[in-house]
């Protein structure tokens, strides 16, 4: 390869010497939006520099990566866990390798340009390569606000070392840092990021407003409620010490099976993790409720396995569309709570079993909570929860995805019933949780959601007109409206009397500021010039 491309790689070679940059610079204003990971990695100014010399000719390069690819198979030959920032890291590597920061900079855009000049069209032979590159060129770009964890084993539970080498973003300000720096005014809107103040604070940003708007419907289209113990009376929660009570795995089975009973069209379930999800459903099997749910729906189960997935939840549509109804068990921070939509008969119901925590024990996690407490001054209890009401907002939040829409949110955790907790939700959902709504048995709550859906199964004017929906004479008239209110609030404020100007009378003059002063007149001013 080297003869046939002697001639594509010198010209290669003559273009680095001269600096010039080979990447396509038409579309350099979508650049950052459509591929936010080549924008963070390198910084403008180390875009405007040329390629350093010792990686400039193929063959150098190549060796190079060949040096950088050894050093990486040395350090995972560990049986320990091992976190370190990257300035360690690269220190390091140089004492080792004589590897400099600089070059590994720019090992991926290095390879990237190799790979264009030789033409090469099977790219995914080179994957993994590429995936090297960019790892230097990360850990070499940052210094601060990254941690390299390195895990032998791929599982807790495991024997057979498989090494895992983790490069952990700890501030979260930094993937929104570009576009405040591109852009003078930014909007961050969402209908889950609650509660407001702790997003300032994460990114590094001064807030000029935060507004929390509530949800403007024709009629009650959701009905929120908190169930916090079974028809036995039992509570229930996900609390890792009751977690696998059989009474609290009894009631939750209890729960969605008096749902698949009383609710049409599909029911969505959600659990904290798979782990959690996959011993209550072998639970359920032996105890017999699976059979149960069978007998009014058919049951779908979300995988860690994409393709596994994307069947599961063509085969649920499917069962939703033919009359038949279907139940989806899937899991928070999964791919279903994050981009799935279930409108209309695909989600009439969303069911939350317990409160998604993030695993505590997870090295990933605990470097990140300790990177907030020290720099940002965050509890890691007030990250956590904050966490955990964020993703189960965003997942009860499948169940409404229009204004014609309408469907049950279950939270079915005593401890959602603490107004700490609920106080985290969205406003839009947590203004329509009533006190008499926040602490059902499972019984009561059956109840209630038979009353709503045949509440909101009845005909109603579709028309949104003037409450979820205006007209331009409905702006202008709201408009009206508000000028009215300031004029009759500025009305009614007493008059203040002008304020003297507290300058001696032998300093005060008119000056005229575009003539200045004349220089007789300032010539002949006595200025005192001490205190």
């Amino acid at each position: 390869m080297k003869k046939t491309d002697a001639d594509k790689l010198q010209n290669e070679y003559e273009k680095l010497v001269a600096g010039l940059q080979e990447a396509n610079q038409d579309g350099e204003d979508n650049d950052m939006l459509s591929n936010p990971v080549d924008s963070l990695t390198l910084s403008k100014d180390m875009l405007d520099e040329a390629i350093p010399g010792n990686i400039r000719k193929a063959e150098h390069f190549i060796a190079f990566l060949k040096r950088f690819i050894e050093y990486l198979k040395t350090r995972m030959r560990v049986l320990h866990v091992v976190a370190e920032t990257p300035q360690s890291f690269l220190a390091h590597l140089k004492e080792i390798t004589f590897i400099e920061k600089r070059p590994l900079k720019f090992a991926a855009e290095r390879l990237t340009s190799l790979v264009r000049t030789l033409e090469l069209t099977n790219i995914d032979e080179h994957y993994s390569l590429q995936k090297v590159a960019g790892f230097g060129t990360l850990v070499a770009s940052y210094e601060s606000g990254f941690l390299l964890i390195l895990e032998p084993y791929e599982t807790e539970h495991a024997t057979v070392p498989n090494p895992i080498f983790h490069f952990t973003c700890l501030d979260p300000s930094l993937a929104i840092q570009p576009v405040f720096e591109r852009f003078s005014s930014v909007i961050i809107t969402s209908g889950t990021i609650s509660p407001l103040d702790m997003y300032p604070k994460m990114l590094r940003f001064q807030a000029v407003k935060e507004v929390s708007y509530p949800m403007t419907l024709t009629r009650n289209a959701f009905f929120p409620m908190v169930i916090t113990r079974g028809s036995d009376q039992v509570p229930i929660s996900s609390r890792f010490e009751v977690r696998n009570d059989p009474a609290v795995v009894r009631n939750f089975g209890s729960i969605l099976v008096d749902m698949s009973r009383v609710v049409p069209d599909g029911i969505v379930a959600f659990f904290p993790s798979y782990l959690y999800m996959e011993s209550i459903v072998s639970a359920w099997y032996d105890m017999g409720i699976l059979s149960e749910v069978w007998k009014h729906k058919l049951l779908f189960v979300e995988t860690p396995d994409a393709m596994e997935t994307s069947i599961a939840l063509k085969n649920y549509r499917e069962a939703c569309n033919n009359g038949r109804g279907a139940v989806l068990l899937s899991v928070a921070r999964g791919k279903v709570s994050e981009g799935i939509d279930f409108d209309h008969h695909y989600g009439r119901a969303v069911i939350m079993f317990g409160i998604p925590y993030q695993y505590t024990e997870s090295r990933i996690l605990k470097a990140r909570l300790e990177f907030l407490r020290d720099n940002y001054r965050i509890k890691e209890n007030e990250f956590l929860t904050f966490d955990a009401m964020r993703h189960a907002a965003q997942c009860v939040g499948r169940v409404l995805r229009g204004k014609t829409d309408w469907g049950l949110m279950v939270f079915a955790d005593q401890r959602f019933a603490r107004k700490d907790k609920r106080e985290k939700l969205p406003r839009w959902i947590d203004q329509y949780i009533i006190e008499q709504h926040s602490n059902l048995s499972t019984d009561t709550a059956v109840l209630l959601a038979k009353k709503f859906i045949r509440q909101i199964s009845q005909p109603f004017d579709h028309t949104q007109t003037g409450i979820s929906l205006w007209t331009l004479e409905d702006i202008e008239e709201k408009q009206r409206k508000d000028k009215e209110e300031m004029d009759r609030a500025a009305a009614t404020l007493p008059e203040l009397a002008p304020v003297a100007p507290a300058v001696e009378e032998d300093y005060a003059m008119e000056v005229d500021i575009e003539d200045g002063i004349d220089d007789s007149v300032l010539a002949g001013m006595d200025i005192p010039v001490g205190m």
